[in-house]
């Protein structure tokens, strides 16, 4: 029997997207032929991707309106003219070509929301912008055949105001064979780690200036708009000797960094309803690291962390971080039992688990 064909159809380069590549993997390995379409950047580097085929469009515009008209009219010639069995959009800036081109081939249509698009900060303080993408989320997405998305309470969220099914697929990273071999004990060198974009509300801010009075390190990994503006800050207050910008790292030498690590950071401001339902890869990262974290408040946060508990709840100001970390600091038993509590959570919350539950549902359509 010939494979099915799926296309996947993101806004990102691929080059860091974690999550569609396990994505797009795992489906591949079932016997489905994927392929992911992206964009192409002056800085996009070419990867290896295996089983699965990718194909990066290329805009003149890469910001703004004319990028999304741009980027969504070469998409939409190019689903028109490839014939898949299953369209697959991921989040809202890809589901006008993605739902036309499914009618068109008279084939399945999916959505996978990687966040709460519609109040993300970049969209909730330009109302105008605002209502268009909440028009095509309210148009278009009760189309598809299949919806999932990143957590329960994001999953809950869309049902309500949509009306329509959404499953869930965690983003957890595959459990590694060796876990079990880590170290679970206090680090000798005591540094703070963050990963992922340098963006606003991340909590990158509050924690530089907690580190006045902290006598640790804090290592960032990762570059986006506020690189220049965080550097700054560091400057200006004298922290250069504490805080280390280590721009990006491939994904396989941040999960062995991560394992040096004291404690990671995971502490976004609560700016709008996409961090506030949101649960970022960088949480089951540091879980399968065996690195507690400092963790949002937040409902998503809360639950997962009442299961196992894999870090400290704390609120994004700099003196609640700094409180947070120093009792940490001063309990070796409680950093302790953090870190053995990531090692029972690890096999909990891993992409074995959630790859069985994607497969199944690709199956049902």
């Amino acid at each position: 029997m010939e494979k099915k064909k799926i296309v996947f159809t993101v806004t990102n380069d691929l080059t860091y997207d974690q999550r569609m590549q396990k994505i797009c993997t795992s489906l591949a390995e079932e016997g489905y032929q994927v392929l992911l379409v992206g964009r192409k950047l002056s800085h996009s580097i070419p990867f290896y991707f295996e089983k699965v085929n990718y194909k990066r469009i290329r805009c003149f515009w890469n910001e703004g309106f004319f990028f999304y008209a741009e980027y969504n009219l070469r998409l939409l010639l190019f689903l028109l003219t490839n014939k898949f069995d299953i369209y697959s959009s991921v989040d809202l800036d890809t589901i006008i070509p993605s739902t036309i081109a499914a009618r068109f081939h008279k084939s399945k249509l999916v959505f996978d929301a990687h966040e709460y698009f519609t109040q993300v900060p970049e969209v909730v303080n330009r109302k105008r912008v605002q209502k268009i993408w909440a028009w095509i989320e309210r148009i278009f997405v009760p189309k598809a055949d299949l919806c999932y998305t990143v957590g329960e309470e994001l999953a809950l969220n869309f049902q309500n105001r949509l009306g329509c099914k959404f499953y869930v697929i965690k983003n957890t990273p595959h459990l590694e064979t060796d876990i079990q071999n880590q170290k679970i004990s206090v680090p000798e060198r005591k540094f703070i780690l963050y990963q992922g974009a340098l963006n606003k509300a991340r909590g990158i801010e509050n924690m530089i200036l907690a580190m006045k009075n902290i006598d640790l390190e804090f290592h960032i990994v990762g570059e986006g708009d506020l690189s220049d503006v965080l550097k700054k800050l560091v400057l200006d207050n004298k922290l250069e000797s504490k805080v280390k910008f280590l721009g990006f790292m491939k994904p396989f030498k941040l999960r062995e960094y991560s394992k040096l690590a004291y404690l990671g950071l995971n502490v976004s401001e609560n700016v709008g309803l996409s961090y506030f339902y949101s649960l970022n890869n960088k949480f089951f990262d540091y879980v399968h690291a065996l690195l507690p974290s400092l963790i949002n408040k937040f409902p998503e946060y809360e639950k997962l962390n009442s299961q196992f508990q894999v870090g400290v709840l704390t609120d994004s100001t700099p003196s609640d971080i700094e409180n947070q970390i120093r009792n940490l600091l001063n309990n070796p038993d409680l950093y302790i039992t953090l870190k053995n509590n990531c090692l029972l959570a690890a096999r909990e919350w891993n992409w074995k688990i959630e790859k069985t539950k994607l497969c199944n549902l690709y199956a049902k359509l």
